[in-house]
């Protein structure tokens, strides 16, 4: 691994600790005491790294500064995140506070309802230092961008995050010169150096990816086990309350809530998923279900992504089940392909096309987000069962949102700043180095193919074949114009008619641009003239 990280030269606080100091040398001048005055150095810990390995505490040592953590209403309402996702969010960084002084840290932890909080991670940390005394500012490097400007801006020390499997400097080192960043040549060079699911320097089965393998729809008699959960202790009590209290007209549901909320319970759900349902996971991972959110789906990904699981321990399990013959090589290839491919591979985007990735807008899409994504209250079938089991539960497993709610976005022409702001405030492991790619390079093609190689569109065709929601819903996929017509296939060929330009010359389209062609223009027309219509209706 490339070790890299951030020298401030020098440290920036408010004038009134800056005077603190000169204040106390004087005194100590004048008093003769010839003494080094030491000040604590601090360690800031996000709600995202909540890992004991976690690169600035293995610094820091037990003895040798501050471990500040802090609950800031900033960071719950820009933008304002479900209630459950801040739940899960204070309980485990309430745990891991309470693990850390078990194990002997100094922990200063800033609750929400202090009466002194500023509420901004630039407030407390100032507030802190003051407090300390601190001679400098240590952190490990955050999940999004404008984090990142802050702790530079405070003079923050910023450590490379090394619970990744590939650092920036080796992701920016593979993309070089690179015309296209394609995932599964990134995936290929990372499988390699690491050895995961290679024999003799090949991979295993022959093949680096067992995609075409995972794309069944789930037959109506296939039980599906229960996903893991826990009962809220006392500490998740007391935050779900809070959350109530403090963000009650927030977007989502309290109720029901299990998620783990220590590394122990997050080791746990692991543990079901590899011995419960990692084995029918690759048949089956683009399936959906009415009234079945988790499905064969791990749900480990906000465990992943606020630190309390590790992707090397994920990735080892995985394999580890496919070695000893519990698994196919398909079920346990594609879980790690999501862990070892898309994770490493977006996060390592995202640092690479910073800050200007935000704006990128390819295909020109400025609607507004409609407001059945809020209220669930729509006559498409799929998308009212996504939009509401997202508000209970502040999840959705990947296709649903990408072939459902993104290719809805996607096809209507949705702003890409308000979809990426609702997909990162609706889901409980939504951080933006994740999320942003995610959604504007992979739903919404808004960066132009620079991640995915072409707009993933798609009719009520997909829908129906991967789906029971087509059944119960008052449209048919099978219909191209009229009432009954799934909105889905009208807004599908109006999405390539309006995108000609831009899109034709794209290889992965030929298929579907010579279907077009082909079709009567009085058709074309009257499909362009309904999507028109449906849109209307959805603003």
């Amino acid at each position: 691994m490339v070790s890299a990280r951030y020298e401030s030269p020098r440290l920036r606080l408010s004038p009134d600790r800056v005077t603190g100091f000169v204040r106390e040398t004087e005194v100590a001048r004048a008093s003769g005491i010839r003494r080094f005055i030491l000040m604590t150095r601090l360690f800031p810990v996000l709600g995202d790294q909540l890992s004991h390995s976690l690169p600035s505490l293995t610094r820091a040592g037990r003895d040798r500064g501050v471990i500040l953590m802090m609950e800031v209403r900033e960071e719950a309402v820009t933008p304002r995140h479900h209630k459950k996702k801040i739940a899960f969010i204070l309980s485990a960084m309430r745990h891991f506070a309470q693990e850390l002084r078990t194990a002997g840290w100094d922990v200063d932890y800033v609750k929400l309802d202090d009466p002194a909080n500023t509420h901004s991670f630039a407030g407390e940390i100032e507030r802190a230092c003051h407090r300390h005394g601190t001679r400098s500012i240590i952190a490990t490097w955050p999940g999004e961008y404008r984090v990142m400007r802050v702790l530079q801006h405070l003079g923050a020390e910023l450590e490379e995050d090394t619970r990744f499997l590939c650092t920036r400097d080796d992701f920016t080192a593979w993309a070089g010169e690179r015309q296209q960043l394609r995932m599964e040549f990134f995936y290929r060079a990372l499988r390699t150096r690491l050895g995961v699911l290679m024999q003799d320097g090949k991979p295993v089965g022959g093949k680096w990816n067992f995609d075409a393998d995972n794309r069944k729809p789930l037959p109506r008699d296939v039980m599906v086990p229960p996903s893991y959960a826990e009962p809220p202790d006392d500490i998740t009590q007391q935050v779900l309350a809070l959350v109530e209290r403090e963000f009650g007209d927030h977007f989502g549901e309290l109720e029901q809530f299990g998620y783990a909320v220590t590394r122990a319970g997050a080791q746990d759900a692991l543990n079901r998923f590899i011995t419960q349902r990692l084995g029918r996971f690759g048949d089956y991972q683009d399936a959906m279900r009415q009234n079945e959110p988790w499905l064969f789906h791990a749900h480990i990904a906000l465990y992943l992504n606020c630190g309390l699981l590790l992707p090397s321990e994920c990735v080892a399990a995985a394999e580890a089940a496919y070695r000893l013959g519990a698994v196919p090589l398909n079920a346990a290839e594609g879980f790690i392909r999501q862990i070892l491919g898309w994770r490493e591979y977006v996060r390592g985007l995202y640092w690479l096309k910073m800050p200007n990735y935000a704006a990128l807008n390819a295909l020109g899409a400025t609607r507004k987000l409609p407001n059945f994504y809020w209220t669930g209250e729509t006559n498409m079938n799929c998308l009212r069962h996504c939009v509401r089991e997202t508000k209970a539960n502040a999840y959705a497993h990947h296709i649903q949102r990408l072939m459902v709610l993104g290719n809805y976005a996607l096809l209507a022409g949705i702003e890409p700043r308000a979809v990426n702001e609702w997909y990162l405030l609706v889901y409980a492991d939504a951080f933006e180095w994740v999320e942003l790619p995610n959604v504007s390079g992979m739903a919404l093609y808004a960066d132009g193919g620079m991640l995915a190689s072409k707009p993933y569109a798609a009719g009520g065709a997909y829908i129906n074949r991967m789906s029971d929601y087509c059944r119960t819903c008052r449209f048919d996929p099978a219909q191209r114009l009229g009432d009954r017509a799934c909105p889905f296939n009208a807004l599908y060929w109006n999405f390539l008619a309006a995108n000609r330009a831009r899109l034709e010359g794209n290889p992965r389209l030929a298929l579907a641009y010579k279907t077009l062609n082909k079709m009567p223009h009085e058709l074309v027309t009257a499909m362009q003239a309904r999507a028109g219509r449906l849109l209307e209706q959805h603003e």
